[in-house]
């Protein structure tokens, strides 16, 4: 259920009998012909599918991340680091606060990945509460899953082409988009990045089968919502 389906006094009972809460972190960038808030849809939509029939809350999605390469592309926007890390920081504070004390952050987009390693720093100084940090579209089962169907998957690719971050009357092209030199673009500015990425597509074909796409869709939330269940230690 999603935080934004209640009120306080429901959210002060749901804490009687249940200390668990979910956090998407996404991102507002390019994704060549997708949707520029892929990264927080994805994220969103797999915490609240995950977390709905264990009847866990879901926190709104965090909808700026870490993604200042991508600054040349219009509509993406980035925060920088140490604004992120406040921002999480005062996110899971307040949390704590509340009472919440087994947080799960489903994390959308890659960019944001330092700020996993500072949620450990911070649960370190909370030690009355756990953290995990999931990266959904990595997990082990999942990018199995992608692997199997297609070896070239990669940002703003067909692995990021779901039903519900396509849009309407966009056109895809028909073909499988020659791999990006990721070194070299680490070394590029913003704009030079857009010139050498061209669409934005790292590489890859650009859509598949929505069967296939469900059933990475089915392996993530089956993953996403074992860690809700599983492996929590007494805090």
């Amino acid at each position: 259920m999603k935080i934004s389906t209640m009120n306080w006094m429901q959210v002060e009972a749901y804490l009687k009998n249940d200390d668990r809460c979910v956090l998407p972190l996404g991102s507002t960038e390019q994704h060549a012909y997708l949707s520029l808030s892929v990264d927080s849809i994805l994220s969103e939509r797999v915490a609240t599918e995950s977390a709905e029939p264990l009847g866990i809350p879901v926190f709104p999605v965090q909808p700026y991340g870490i993604t200042p390469y991508f600054r040349a592309f219009p509509g993406t926007i980035t925060l920088r680091m140490e604004t992120y890390f406040h921002v999480v920081r005062d996110i899971l504070d307040h949390m704590a606060d509340t009472g919440f004390k087994r947080i799960l952050i489903v994390n959308g987009h890659g960019g944001n990945s330092p700020a996993g390693d500072f949620a450990r720093e911070w649960m370190v100084d909370h030690p009355g509460v756990r953290v995990k940090w999931h990266n959904w579209w990595s997990a082990p089962q999942t990018w199995k899953r992608v692997q199997e169907i297609d070896t070239i998957a990669s940002h703003a690719s067909w692995m990021e082409n779901f039903p519900w971050t396509r849009l309407e009357g966009v056109a895809l092209p028909d073909e499988q988009k020659a791999e990006a030199d990721v070194a070299l673009m680490r070394l590029l500015t913003p704009p030079e990045v857009r010139q050498y990425l061209g669409d934005g597509n790292f590489a890859g074909y650009y859509q598949r089968p929505d069967e296939e796409m469900l059933s990475i869709w089915n392996i993530a939330i089956e993953e996403t919502r074992a860690l809700l269940t599983d492996g929590w230690r007494q805090a």
